[in-house]
């Protein structure tokens, strides 16, 4: 039976089409998810993301656990800051890949991906050490997206300018958003300018609908799970179950800017090191024949398998069909022809630079 978030009815009033993921019932879509995608890009998309996990963790030994359980280096991190990091298991392959906030100097927020919340949480349970506390409070959290070059102009008309991050991965705590008290931080999974705003569950509702009027001259539409899959490829972002994976380490698909070898010890970090430089990587394709490549498909220079396609679909911004795939290192040059077998048949491609779409 699958959950509803605290946006539930809203997306249902909306005439969202509704779809199990991630053990929740989501929007996958509004209307069209190129139109959606596309106001993203050009102007503003508000998404319901409550189905992502959060958890507290605090106490004097905090910062400790989190260096051991993360593979990214927190030391002089300070308050108001977010960083992104790799969570690995004790072979070097991903468990999940979060975002963490410095609440304090012994306080912590992680967000977790929705579909890793229950895993996520035994595994840091299991794994804490000291004095320290670890509580998952995903279920009286709520989260909204506000993205798009609109954004900030939208979040202006409900929140005073000294409440608004001004730099990406940065947040701001107890804020007043629309009478609402928020948490915001500049963070966002669309490649596109933007904000994730946490507030109680019961307030989702008010913020939600707060936020449509106020950007309803902005061109601001929600948005579903559709349009946000796109958009994070267009950017290139990792997907957990896609471009990474248990098996998969952070340093192959090209994670390394999140995992700091030079620092003490952390779940993985032997089993990272033993395997040495990475002998496969993650690289851009851009569809050159006819067809549209998916996750899963075999990639091939001629006859020689290379690897295998990790996302791939058609972005509405690059006009075109895309993929990403883990290909051997020594077959990754940009430039080279290599060709796709999906159902059976070969789509011809040519691996290009990653990401496809970066903002101006």
């Amino acid at each position: 039976m699958e959950k509803k978030t605290p946006l539930y009815d809203c997306h249902v009033d909306a005439g969202a089409k509704m779809v199990p993921f991630a053990g929740y019932l989501m929007p996958v879509q509004y209307t069209d998810i190129i139109e959606e995608h596309m106001a993203v890009r050009q102007k503003a998309g508000i998404f319901d993301v409550s189905h992502m996990g959060e958890v507290m963790i605090k106490g004097p030994d905090a910062l400790k656990n989190i260096n051991f359980l993360l593979t990214n280096d927190f030391n002089g991190m300070t308050d108001g800051r977010v960083r992104y990091s790799p969570m690995c298991n004790p072979a070097g392959g991903v468990i999940d890949d979060l975002l963490i906030y410095r609440m304090a100097e012994d306080k912590y927020l992680i967000v977790v991906n929705a579909s890793n919340r229950e895993k996520d949480v035994e595994w840091m349970k299991e794994h804490i050490f000291g004095q320290v506390s670890l509580e998952d409070i995903s279920d009286s959290i709520a989260q909204v997206a506000l993205q798009g070059p609109r954004s900030k102009t939208i979040l202006s008309k409900l929140a005073d300018d000294a409440c608004i991050p001004e730099k990406y991965y940065t947040f701001l705590d107890n804020c007043s958003v629309a009478g609402i008290k928020c948490l915001i931080s500049q963070t966002g999974y669309t490649g596109e300018h933007g904000y994730e705003l946490y507030c109680d569950a019961k307030d989702a509702d008010s913020l939600w609908r707060a936020l449509l009027e106020a950007g309803k001259d902005e061109g601001l539409i929600p948005c579903g799970l559709g349009a946000r899959d796109t958009l994070r490829m267009e950017a290139a972002m990792p997907l957990y179950g896609h471009e990474m994976d248990d098996t998969v380490s952070p340093l192959e698909t090209g994670l390394d800017f999140g995992v700091k070898m030079q620092k003490a010890d952390f779940i993985g970090k032997s089993a990272l090191a033993a395997k040495g430089e990475p002998k496969i990587t993650r690289v851009g394709l851009k569809v050159t024949g006819r067809g549209i490549i998916r996750e899963h498909c075999l990639v091939f220079i001629g006859e020689e398998k290379i690897g295998k396609t990790t996302s791939g679909t058609f972005l509405p911004y690059m006009n075109g069909a895309y993929a990403m795939a883990l290909v051997d290192k020594d077959r990754s040059a940009v430039g080279t022809s290599v060709s796709a077998e999906v159902r059976g048949r070969r789509v011809e491609a040519e691996i290009v630079p990653l990401p496809f779409y970066k903002k101006s």
